[in-house]
């Protein structure tokens, strides 16, 4: 592992972090809707209204507001939840858990997909099965997950009544959203592989290995494929973002307790704290996912020392 790489990596996350804490705290601040009156209901009277602004520091000037956030961050203190009325780091812990096992089962589910489907349009391109594949590919590209998600429920659930509508439990509970999230994100990399390991299998290595008398498998599975990962470790840091993004709506559309529905909720109560909360954790995650990547492409090509 190169130390140097990791250690100026880390130091970059420090001022994305920032940037990150500034944009949503102004962007809640432009927003129209008063988090007041979402809470107390516009018939509250004035008095109340004003209290409860004073309790909030809401009645500060914004530069004072903004100090103050930074430095209760910075102590590890991400503040309480106007809606919940609990400690917003409490809220978190107790929704990462569901939203982590929903992203690394939809991870699963498109991993499982793209490889054996990308390999096997690599190995015959221009053939039925690379069109069957192709389309395949851009159907789970071009579908969104605000509609594939109420087709499984409709297909899967109501109609033949194989998995539960909604909620968390059971595993039956969790294949329909990690179906949702992984369809799209496995067309994805299927398409990536299969991209990358065409040009692999062109090059001159594989031409001399095979004058070597290696077999299919081994060049395959042991040269081609190994080779053709760097773009696709790539794509999935990447696209490990879009599985969190997703993952607002399909535990939205699922009622799966995780962070993305619990974002959801304090955006629509305005919920300051914790709309913040939810946001930098989803960043971060983002980030170290790519710090990750980074780190791998080490592993995969020790010729990659930057």
């Amino acid at each position: 592992m190169n130390l140097q790489l990791l250690s100026r990596r880390l130091i970059l996350l420090l001022p994305l972090s920032l940037a990150i804490l500034t944009i949503v705290f102004s962007f809640l601040r432009i927003l129209p809707g008063d988090p007041v009156e979402a809470m107390l209901g516009e018939g509250a009277q004035q008095a109340d209204v004003e209290s409860m602004r004073e309790q909030l520091l809401l009645d500060q000037p914004l530069w004072r507001q903004y100090v103050l956030y930074l430095w209760n961050v910075l102590h590890g203190d991400f503040g309480s939840s106007w809606s919940f009325q609990m400690p917003v780091t409490e809220l978190i812990l107790s929704r990462f858990p569901a939203t982590v096992e929903m992203a690394v089962a939809g991870m699963l589910i498109a991993l499982m997909i793209a490889f054996p489907l990308g390999i096997l349009a690599a190995k015959h391109p221009n053939t039925w099965t690379d069109r069957v594949t192709t389309i395949f590919a851009v159907s789970g590209a071009a579908i969104p997950h605000f509609w594939l998600g109420p087709l499984f429920i409709l297909l899967f659930s109501i109609t033949i009544g194989w998995f539960p509508v909604s909620g968390r439990g059971s595993l039956a509970h969790l294949v329909l959203p990690a179906l949702t999230l992984g369809t799209a994100l496995a067309a994805i990399l299927m398409r990536m592989l299969r991209s990358s390991l065409l040009e692999e299998l062109r090059a001159d290595y594989i031409r001399t290995a095979r004058a070597k008398g290696a077999s299919e498998m081994r060049i395959l599975f042991g040269h081609a494929i190994r080779n053709a990962l760097l773009p696709v470790v790539t794509l999935l840091a990447l696209q490990f973002g879009s599985l969190l993004t997703g993952a607002v709506i399909t535990e939205t559309i699922f009622s799966w307790p995780g962070l993305g529905r619990l974002l959801i909720q304090a955006i629509f109560s305005r919920d300051y704290p914790l709309v913040q909360g939810c946001v930098l954790i989803f960043a971060m995650l983002y980030l170290f996912a790519n710090l990750i990547a980074d780190l791998l492409y080490g592993v995969l090509d020790p010729r990659i020392q930057n």
